[in-house]
């Protein structure tokens, strides 16, 4: 830690996660405050030692205490780093010279008690951070070869079938390829309620495995999972620097040379016109007293600890720089596909012309759809027993209006209204896009079957997010490339007023930039076709970080689960942060300005001005460490919505149906239809589908 308060002479080491985390040192356990206890109690001792004892007891207590900082300092200055150890180093040695031994120890006391609680600061607010290794189990139980093995988490591959039992905690991230169960991932994602796991679901490194086993396949090492990515991403995020970091460092570097030449003037020139011993004594204290290092420390300590606290909050920010933007920000633009819904299209309804069934509207359209990737494909296919589905032949599509085919050796299609002429359904269609949906025709034989209405539902949280901004005086936006029926219905029922729809992603980015003239602007999206957005915004937000490696690369701050309502609780969090270091900023700068002039004109001696300094810099560390309180960072309660969606799998319409006529069945917690209609928009294409979902 020597001179660590103006830069340290070795960069910090990178954590790693194959490197088991340390448990933090206690106070008494750090070397600075054990060498600051030693040399203090040599001080006192000296006090009570005769001459010549005594001056061999202070030049002792000088000894132990500048240990602390000295080396440090000295490798500085042959690197060419001037720091404030320097003008500690300085005082001292005059102190010294001037044979006041006592006030040159207790500078060298009250320095190395400084210093110590700075790196003991330092490493609380990185403890949580680091703890994160701990996540990561010893042993990782692995099939290769058709026999099971224990193996270290740092030797897993790629492609490895990772065995999960009850109760054991996942190594890294994969694939699960079979087995059921619940996972804890609050330590990792901040959600607190269970998420479902089954085939095809893709788990993280860290999550704890509830009541049954599982079997993963390894999609990334140890050393490149989304822990790691993590623990890296906010350790590089501890060493980047806000504009208000930046301003302190910016003034603490010019001070040192600075004062060193105001010393060597009031030396000189006092000497002139007085006695020349006094006046060398008071350029030395003004060394003392110029030393910025509170000043230095006043927003890095408050930076640290509101990082730390964010990230155990499920909160990843990236450094002081996003720090003081998020704090800073009065408007929020919102994404809508991803952000403020789930990005999981469901069908909603089926409507029917001609007395069709339902289930016959569903599996021409399924067939159809049997091969696409598309989202609505997806929707659609989940409605039906896909086992025995018959694929249809010859399927095209038709670029920017639907699908064509045959289905049971006749002709049928699928797209928007327009490409199929809706009919007798043109109100039904009418009603339902107006409800959000976005809706597609099924047409078998010339014959028009009905419409199928895919939603991408709304998350269950994001009207209380949405209500929190409000009343935090931000005004909330949203930008979406959707259809502006769909989209104005989704915002209606989050509660946003302003609506831009039918953007590409330079349209938002364009946006974004006009928003910024109401004040800085947050952009808030999945970091994949919001990255121009996200780069244009002051602050750049992605969600759900812990599934899209682009979010994480792309924004200044990433909420790790689902829970919108984390966006308001960060921006409370930045804020107070900003409030803190400002704080500190004021107070270390005015110590300065006060100092300075009394030490020059010899009102303050040596020992109370460095009694006033060290006592203000621990006033400072300590005050940036409030920063790290999670006091809006609250854990929310479980959403019953949010539960049902995870727990209660789709229900779907078989192929083949028992009865005349087949309901769909919207999961607990799902409305059918948001409340309101939107004002008309023209259809937009570009799907596979003609659906108009960008």
């Amino acid at each position: 830690m020597a001179d660590a308060c103006c830069g340290t002479d070795t960069p910090t080491k990178p954590l790693s996660v194959t490197e088991p985390a340390a448990p933090p040192a206690a106070v008494w356990q750090v070397r600075e405050l054990q060498a600051a206890a030693v040399s203090g109690v040599l001080l006192l001792t000296a006090l009570f030692l005769p001459s010549p004892w005594d001056t061999v007891g202070e030049l002792a207590a000088l000894a132990v205490g500048a240990a602390t900082f000295v080396p440090g300092t000295l490798r500085g200055l042959l690197g060419g780093r001037l720091g404030v150890g320097l003008l500690m180093t300085i005082a001292a040695v005059g102190a010294v010279a001037l044979g006041e031994y006592g006030e040159a120890a207790t500078l060298a006391f009250l320095f190395s008690i400084a210093e110590g609680l700075e790196g003991y600061a330092v490493a609380r607010t990185q403890h949580g951070l680091r703890a994160l290794l701990d996540l990561v189990p010893a042993t990782a139980t692995v099939r290769r070869g058709g026999t099971e093995q224990d193996v270290a988490p740092a030797d897993l591959r790629v492609g490895d079938v990772l065995l999960v039992k009850p109760g054991e905690r996942i190594a890294t991230d994969g694939i699960v390829v079979a087995g059921r169960s619940s996972l804890d991932t609050a330590v990792v994602t901040g959600e607190s309620v269970p998420v479902e796991a089954g085939p095809g679901a893709e788990v993280f490194a860290g999550c704890m495995n509830g009541a049954g086993a599982l079997e993963i396949s390894v999609t990334a090492t140890a050393e490149d999972n989304s822990l790691a990515r993590l623990v890296h991403i906010v350790h590089e995020a501890q060493e980047r620097k806000g504009s208000s970091q930046r301003l302190a460092e910016r003034f603490a570097k010019p001070l040192v040379p600075g004062v060193l030449v105001l010393a060597a003037l009031i030396a000189g020139l006092g000497g002139l016109f007085g006695d020349p011993g006094v006046w060398i004594e008071r350029s030395l204290v003004v060394l003392v007293a110029a030393a910025p290092c509170a000043f230095a420390l006043s927003v890095p300590v408050a930076v640290v600890a509101a990082i730390g606290a964010a990230s155990k909050a499920g909160v990843l920010v990236k450094g002081g720089a996003a720090v003081e933007a998020l704090g800073k920000v009065k408007v929020v633009a919102l994404d809508k596909t991803g952000t403020l819904t789930r990005n999981e299209p469901v069908v909603i309804d089926v409507v029917t012309a001609n007395g069709t069934d339902k289930a016959r509207v569903l599996q021409v359209a399924a067939a159809l759809e049997a091969r696409s990737e598309h989202p609505l494909a997806a929707a659609i296919l989940a409605a039906v027993d896909t086992q025995t589905l018959t694929p249809g032949d010859g399927v095209e599509a038709v670029p920017g209006n639907g699908l064509t085919g045959t289905v049971t050796g006749r002709p049928a299609r699928l797209g928007k209204p327009g490409f199929i002429t809706p009919g007798l359904l043109a109100d039904d269609v009418t009603r339902l896009q107006d409800a959000g949906a976005t809706v597609v025709l099924v047409e078998h034989d010339g014959t028009l079957l009905g419409a199928v209405a895919v939603r991408d539902e709304i998350r269950p949280e994001a009207a209380e997010a949405v209500a929190a901004l409000h009343r935090q005086g931000v005004r909330v936006v949203m930008l979406t490339g959707d259809n502006a029926r769909t989209a104005a219905a989704i915002a209606a029922a989050a509660g946003i007023e302003d609506v831009r729809a039918e953007l590409l992603p330079e349209d938002k980015a364009r946006i974004v930039t006009e928003l910024q003239a109401y004040g800085p602007v947050a952009m808030v999206g999945d970091g994949i076709n919001d990255a121009p957005a996200l780069a244009t915004a002051d602050a750049g937000i992605a969600m759900g970080a812990m599934g899209s490696d682009v979010a994480i690369e792309a924004a200044d701050i990433a909420l790790m689960g689902e829970d919108l309502r984390r966006l308001p609780d960060a921006i409370a969090h930045t804020r107070a942060a900003r409030g803190v270091f400002t704080q500190n900023l004021l107070m270390s700068g005015a110590i300065l300005v006060a100092l300075v002039p009394l030490a020059a004109t010899g009102v303050l001696g040596l020992a109370t001005v460095v009694a006033s300094h060290e006592l203000a810099e621990v006033l400072v560390i300590g005050n940036g460490i409030r920063a790290g309180r999670r006091k809006h960072l609250p854990t929310h309660p479980a959403l019953r919505t949010a539960t049902a969606h995870r727990a209660i799998p789709s229900l779907r319409v078989p192929v083949q149906p028992t009865a005349a006529e087949v309901d769909i069945v919207v999961p607990a917690g799902r409305s059918l239809l948001p409340l309101g209609p939107a004002p008309a928009a023209k259809p937009e294409g570009g799907c596979c589908s003609g659906c108009g979902n960008d």
